[in-house]
């Protein structure tokens, strides 16, 4: 079996980079929709990204994962405090995570229609957890623009997948020494 101890550890330091954004921005920047361009404020995504792990950590005990369930918690996306309370809260969590990886059941709409049962898919946590990294960064990268509309700049590696971020630092090094700057 897998050990989970790296991906929980690489989950964590994501959640720690929107700590840290969080931490520097306004509330009104946070909280800020601008419909049509971004109905979803950054706030917003935040949320959806914590109840993400929220869920992901309510259901390992029982290991079915109901990412649908969520509590859609209005004070995450709009009280940059309270936000950043409940991730440290999500980072301990996954801090006692055991490191034997197992196998889980997911529940995930598959469908908009209401009337629809969301199948079930079996997966490990490992799996799980490569998948909200990658769902993290995901919303970074919408959080990162809805911030540039408003003219503040995250961190420039802020939203952006670690494989792109593997192939600019291969890239870099490649490069003839003329093209280096």
């Amino acid at each position: 079996m897998q050990d989970t101890s790296r991906l929980v550890e690489l989950n964590i330091e994501f959640l720690e980079q929107g700590k840290e954004l969080i931490s520097e921005v306004t509330d009104s920047v946070f909280t800020a929709c601008n419909k049509p361009v971004y109905p979803s404020g950054a706030g917003e995504h935040f949320r959806h990204i914590i109840e993400h792990y929220q869920l992901f950590l309510s259901g390992i005990g029982s290991d079915l994962l109901d990412y649908d369930a969520r509590n859609r918690d209005t004070r995450i996306a709009c009280d940059r405090s309270f936000a950043c309370s409940v991730i440290t809260d999500v980072q301990r969590g996954l801090a006692e995570i055991p490191s034997t990886d197992r196998q889980v059941r997911v529940k995930m709409a598959a469908s908009p229609d209401a009337d629809t049962d969301a199948p079930l898919s079996t997966s490990t946590l490992c799996r799980e957890l490569e998948y909200l990294q990658t769902h993290t960064v995901h919303h970074y990268a919408l959080i990162a623009m809805i911030l540039r509309l408003q003219s503040v700049e995250p961190n420039a590696n802020f939203g952006v997948a670690p494989s792109t971020l593997q192939h600019r630092t291969i890239s870099a090094s490649s490069a003839p020494s003329s093209q280096r700057a």
